[in-house]
């Protein structure tokens, strides 16, 4: 995952403690998908520290059209390189989560000791469980081979080189490109799923970056740890700031 939207800010804010190297393998190159791959890769990097970051992912619609294969692969990837990272010997392994593995009614703030409360909301179910699989595999790890593995779980991210395409973008990248279109069209209204009412908590992605490198540096707990900005927002705000701020003058259904 080191050349994609979360990926590149972390190889610049990992670069800032000056590691021997960064090596970002490419799926054309080193499919996680297949376990052989996965061995040629450390073959070929050597790593001493590994920083999943891949991932399969999208807003509510590639959710609802792609349980299947959001489960799968985010399931076989990790699965698989924490294994042959185990075998290899690597000093740490860092797995990022995510947020949609918390329950689907856990309280606002999240706290990490909510994790197992409950079943994820169902939309992001399948994804979300698939990525909390890496936790209970790093601490089951941890505690039988001695493996150093952590687990980090960021809130939704944004920022620059996001995912803005209509059916796979999460809500910020969505609600911007709905506001861009509405706005240089002349429409006199946008439509956002939902009530409104619902808030969500958002974090900057380089300041995401910022953490997952200072935690890969000096984290060495087997808790998982949430990254977020501590903020929560409802949708209604959001979508009337974004459209402030994007020049659109209409109505928000």
């Amino acid at each position: 995952g080191g050349a994609g939207f979360l990926g590149r800010p972390v190889r610049r804010a990992l670069a800032g403690f000056e590691p021997d190297a960064i090596v970002a393998p490419r799926r054309a190159e080193f499919d996680l998908r297949d376990r052989d791959a996965i061995a040629r890769l450390f073959q070929f990097a050597q790593p001493d520290v590994v920083v999943h970051l891949a991932a399969v992912v999208g807003g509510i619609g590639a959710n609802r059209k792609n349980p299947g294969r959001y489960f799968y692969e985010n399931a076989i990837m990790g699965i698989q390189l924490m294994e042959e990272a185990r075998l290899y010997g690597v000093e740490k392994f860092v797995a990022l989560g995510t947020i949609c593995s918390y329950p689907n009614h856990t309280p606002v703030p999240f706290r990490e000791e909510d994790l197992w409360n409950g079943y994820p909301e169902e939309t992001n179910a399948p994804y979300g469980l698939a990525k909390k699989m890496l936790l209970v595999q790093a601490q089951a790890y941890r505690k039988q081979y001695g493996v150093n593995g952590v687990t980090l779980l960021p809130v939704k991210l944004y920022g620059p080189r996001d995912n803005f395409e209509p059916e796979a973008s999460h809500v910020i990248p969505a609600l911007i490109s709905k506001a861009c279109a509405a706005r240089d069209a002349g429409k006199d209204c946008l439509e956002v799923w939902g009530t409104g009412t619902a808030s969500r908590e958002f974090l900057f992605v380089r300041d995401a970056a910022r953490a997952i490198a200072l935690a890969t540096v000096h984290y060495n707990k087997t808790e998982p740890v949430n990254l977020g900005s501590g903020q929560e927002i409802t949708i209604r705000d959001l979508a009337a700031m974004i459209c402030d701020l994007c020049g659109f003058r209409g109505e928000i259904r």
